[in-house]
């Protein structure tokens, strides 16, 4: 593993996450949107604000920084706000990703919480890429039950077309 791989792996959740935004989530109607789903973390909105929060705290937690605030209730319906907040998260994502060296994926540089102290760089990028993939999988499942005609997600395919 060294960085330019890693920064590979980002290029394609970054990808995915645009795919899945402006090929599924912006043709929703609003109660697509919102509708309540027993599963994971609910509904569309909901697994999507979670999949962008989780983002923002690893790499929060890797630069030593707080976490961006939660978007207030009042605008968690608001897609165009939502992709914005996401939008943000990336490009502080895509910035410390393009300082990463491949002497920093072996640091250990989260303090808290206790339990990822032992985390080195790598272990904890690679979690969320594969985060990513999780959730985006379960989103697919999820527009799928609404009738949403849905593709894969494969990281190959992403090679195919990116070699």
């Amino acid at each position: 593993m060294n960085a330019q791989a890693l920064r590979h792996l980002y290029n394609y959740h970054f990808a995915e996450n645009r795919k899945l935004w402006d090929a599924y989530v912006l043709p929703l109607a609003p109660e697509q949107f919102t509708q309540a789903a027993a599963y994971s973390q609910g509904s569309v909105r909901d697994q999507l604000l979670h999949l962008m929060s989780v983002d923002d705290v690893w790499f929060s937690e890797l630069q030593g920084r707080q976490p961006a605030e939660p978007l207030p209730a009042a605008l968690a319906d608001d897609r165009a706000v939502i992709r914005a907040s996401w939008d943000e998260v990336e490009a502080r994502m895509r910035a410390y990703l393009a300082g990463l060296r491949d002497e920093d994926l072996f640091s250990r540089p989260i303090q808290e919480p206790e339990e990822d102290r032992g985390l080195v760089v790598w272990q904890v990028l690679l979690h969320v890429v594969n985060h990513g993939t999780d959730h985006r999988a379960q989103l697919l499942r999820l527009l799928n039950d609404l009738g949403v005609q849905t593709t894969s997600q494969d990281y190959i395919f992403y090679v195919y077309n990116h070699p």
